[in-house]
């Protein structure tokens, strides 16, 4: 079908989509407790800032990197965080015969080489966010397989948060009912059977410049030792 129909966009462009997704969040719940807003994505980053704005909290982005098989790499057979939580895709796995002991050397190498060096490029080397019984929302632009959350749900559980909830302008309706079972609640205005990819649902889709996501994360760095300052003087 060709991608300019009017019925596949569901978004006009990335303002629109957090409009969308605004909407369907419980605000006065967030709002009224300790909140962290967390994009486990680049392209996840401008919805988490949108979002840690509506209900006044602070936000930060979760570091991931995708293992790929050996013999495709464009197909993601696990996820490592910045956290070294590793989240492995069974089936996949399992249909390609693939060790896991190579998944986890691949996952070290993942974290050594790319991940370490993400943390310096966006957060300066400094640690996530204290999650530490706060409720937490995890933001992305979409989710396809649902392996890059279920790597970050399993972070942001090592680190303590209270209640996770997920919130996407836009995910596959299986990948919806699996999230549910594993955390608090998920938020998501447009559900979609057999989800092809994220520019097929938006009228103009473009990739975030690296400068855009590392001014909104200064920014957040700098609320965030603002808020500790003020907190340090009372």
């Amino acid at each position: 079908m060709p991608k300019d129909l009017n019925h596949n966009h569901y978004f006009k462009n990335r303002e629109d989509a957090s409009a969308q997704l605004i909407d369907t969040l419980p605000i006065e719940l967030l709002s009224e407790n300790e909140t962290v807003i967390i994009g486990v994505s680049e392209g996840g980053v401008f919805f988490a800032d949108k979002i840690a704005k509506k209900v006044d909290a602070q936000m930060d982005i979760l570091l991931t990197e995708a293992i790929v098989a050996p013999n495709n790499h464009e197909l993601a057979i696990a996820m490592i965080s910045e956290t070294e939580e590793v989240v492995m895709h069974k089936a996949l796995i399992d249909a390609f015969d693939i060790n896991e002991d190579f998944v986890y050397s691949e996952a070290q190498r993942k974290y050594d080489e790319e991940v370490l060096s993400y943390v310096y490029k966006y957060r300066k080397g400094k640690d996530l966010i204290s999650l530490d019984g706060k409720y937490v929302v995890l933001a992305d632009e979409c989710i396809e397989t649902g392996l890059t959350m279920m790597v970050a749900l399993k972070s942001v559980i090592a680190r303590g948060a209270k209640n996770i909830y997920i919130a996407t302008p836009i995910l596959d309706k299986s990948v919806y009912q699996n999230l549910l079972t594993v955390c608090d609640g998920v938020f998501c205005p447009h559900k979609i059977q057999d989800y092809i990819s994220i520019e097929y649902y938006y009228k103009n889709f473009e990739a975030l410049p690296f400068e855009e996501i590392e001014e909104i994360i200064e920014a957040q760095m700098q609320k965030i030792k603002t808020h500790k300052d003020n907190t340090i003087d009372e």
